[in-house]
């Protein structure tokens, strides 16, 4: 038994605050084809409109 007004109901659903410009996945050893299509899939799962892009790092070594 539980007294009224102390916030012990269920959560409805869990949300997350993400701001114009955050990088929300980083992938790293496969090819860009394969990121491009794993991005695809997860920007599927949002509701919010996602962007990919590339970064080309050289290795000098």
């Amino acid at each position: 038994e539980t007294r009224m007004g102390k916030g012990k109901g269920a959560p409805e659903g869990w949300v997350a605050v993400v701001k114009p410009g955050a990088v929300l996945y980083e992938m790293e050893g496969v090819s860009k084809d394969v990121a491009k299509e794993a991005f695809r899939l997860a920007a599927h799962k949002l509701s919010i409109a996602t962007k990919f892009l590339s970064r080309d790092i050289v290795d000098e070594n």
